[in-house]
């Protein structure tokens, strides 16, 4: 692809200064033939899973027999259904939809918020929901849905272990734009070390990584599971993210 990534010597392993990117696959779970083509992707691509839709076990289960990272994507407001964080709903309430959700995607190794604008700006749930994560030994990865999120700032008081995302990959669905972001990620992880980028399920997404992916490690570019980023970062935050490596706390509505 012209203006593409930029073809470093092949190696047999990277250095460990290599930039690191992390990928995650978001809202896998309603069609059976996109979410294999997810698995079938060459690397450590995370699969974070919608908990009620119709393929969400069998999904988690291929991919965790494919060897990669199954994460459950917790519905949050706006985002409805019976799974779905909602400010109106008590503790309680809350800490059994997130048990109910877990039980819909087996081998979860940690959770992301699907949509959320309204819930992840309320300190008191977050900090709520990262002390039930850390009881049960799973990461957290905000996605970053609002400016004003208190997610990762409530993980990183916690202790707990997490990441941000960067770079939203398909916001616009088209290839070109797709590809133009990809660049853009590659750049970032470049330039701060590291790179978490988001994409969905789309025909358009998967043409595009299924082209760029393979051209990572010739690039340079070490592709890492969530797990090895958490250990890469230290629960830092990046500098879009905060400073000092605190991550930023916006007045809440």
């Amino acid at each position: 692809m012209s203006g593409g990534l930029q073809a470093a010597p092949l190696r047999d392993k990277l250095p460990d200064s290599a930039p690191k990117l992390t990928l995650i696959i978001d809202d896998v779970g309603q069609n059976l033939a996109e979410g294999r083509r997810v698995i079938a992707l060459d690397g450590p691509v995370a699969l974070a899973v919608l908990p009620d839709t119709p393929h969400a076990a069998r999904l988690a289960r291929l991919a965790h027999r494919a060897g990669k990272p199954v994460m459950l994507h917790l519905p949050m407001a706006p985002a409805t259904g019976p799974y779905s964080w909602s400010p109106e709903l008590d503790d309680a309430t809350l800490r059994d939809r997130l048990q109910a959700a877990l039980g819909r995607v087996p081998y979860a190794e940690g959770v992301n918020n699907h949509m959320g604008s309204r819930m992840t700006e309320r300190s008191a749930p977050m900090q709520a929901l990262m002390q039930s994560l850390q009881r049960r030994h799973l990461y957290f990865i905000d996605s970053r849905t609002t400016p004003r999120t208190q997610a990762a700032a409530m993980a990183q008081q916690t202790q707990l272990a997490s990441l941000s995302r960067d770079v939203f990959l398909d916001d616009d669905p088209r290839p070109e734009a797709i590809a133009r972001q990809f660049r853009s990620a590659i750049a970032l992880a470049r330039e701060q070390g590291s790179v978490v980028m988001i994409g969905h399920p789309r025909p358009s997404t998967l043409q595009v990584l299924e082209r760029e992916l393979p051209k990572l490690s010739a690039a340079g570019i070490d592709w890492v599971g969530p797990k090895q980023m958490i250990a890469v970062r230290g629960n830092r935050a990046m500098p879009a993210h905060g400073r000092d490596g605190r991550y930023a706390r916006s007045p809440e509505s």
